[in-house]
């Protein structure tokens, strides 16, 4: 099954809401998880996750304000 998230041409702003939004939702998603766990392993894991997803939206966040234009979004979710 697959579910078409996004699809379409976006503003520079409304592409940095989009974006942060959804990375909002995993870094939760991870947070969320660290609350629940004790294994030192897996919390450094989800930690550093976040580190890297907070630095591919500020990589992210600097394209799109150089670029200054609308940007093609496409994304889609497959489960297997």
């Amino acid at each position: 099954m697959k579910i078409q998230l996004l699809n379409g041409n976006f503003s520079a702003a409304e592409t940095i809401e989009i974006l942060s939004k959804l990375i909002q939702v995993k870094i939760q998603f991870h947070e969320n998880k660290i609350s629940e766990i004790s294994g030192e392993e897996e919390i450094k894991m989800r930690e550093n996750r976040i580190k890297k997803l907070q630095q591919e939206l500020f990589d992210a966040r600097k394209l799109i304000d150089k670029r200054k234009e609308n940007f093609n979004l496409n994304c889609e979710i497959k489960l297997d």
